[in-house]
């Protein structure tokens, strides 16, 4: 287990699940786990003061972790409005990655418009789904490898979703855990209907200064 991330119930095990045995334990959407030297200070700072506040990390934002987060996205995912593909983006990778860096930097960066596409719900309805383009991924996902390094020391071990080295099938086993060896009296199954479809956009001047504040 890495350093400073926190303990979690899934190291006791429930009997395998049929179809869950190779299944990978890495999420999809986190990435491998190593990190630069310069992200384990990052950590490290964290783990050390929950209260610092972390106001420069743009530097961080270098080819390398870029060349990352480009290794971190689904090879097969669907291309955006750019139609670009994982592989095609790839041809002439250095280069690419050079001139993205110095376009976050220097503020001429200007992410691209997602493609709307719409995924069948079992009762019929459609789901709308934005994806986006190659290059946009790969700089969402650089923010990730950075931000996760920060609040990956807050979450607590029950913490599951979207985590790096953490997916469902390790939420199922501290649940089995949880109603087999403790006493449980209720259990809480709670969805949102359509809350990506009503979630609320909050005003960038709004947002800004609680931004401003920190990590919190």
């Amino acid at each position: 287990m890495k350093v400073g991330q926190p303990s979690a119930e899934f190291v006791e095990k429930r009997p395998v699940a049929k179809g869950n045995s190779g299944q990978a334990t890495a999420s999809g959407t986190q990435g491998p786990s190593s990190a630069s030297s310069g992200l384990d200070r990052i950590r490290e700072a964290a783990r050390k003061d929950s209260k610092q506040k972390f106001t420069n990390l743009l530097h961080h934002m270098d080819s390398d972790l870029l060349r990352q987060a480009y290794l971190c996205l689904r090879r097969d995912a669907a291309s955006g409005v750019d139609g670009v593909t994982w592989a095609e983006y790839g041809e002439g990778l250095d280069e690419r990655l050079v001139d993205l860096r110095d376009r976050i930097h220097s503020g001429r960066y200007r992410a691209k418009s997602s493609k709307r596409v719409w995924i069948p719900k079992p009762d019929g309805r459609q789901r709308p789904l934005g994806v986006a383009a190659v290059e946009d991924k790969v700089v969402q996902q650089a923010l990730v490898l950075i931000l996760q390094e920060i609040y990956e020391e807050d979450f607590l071990g029950f913490s599951y979703g979207f985590r790096p080295g953490r997916n469902q099938h390790n939420a199922l086993d501290a649940v089995y855990v949880a109603i087999t060896q403790r006493k449980v009296s209720w259990v809480l199954d709670a969805d949102i209907r359509s809350f990506f479809d009503t979630i609320i956009m909050v005003p960038l001047e709004i947002a800004r200064p609680w931004i401003a504040s920190g990590r919190r």
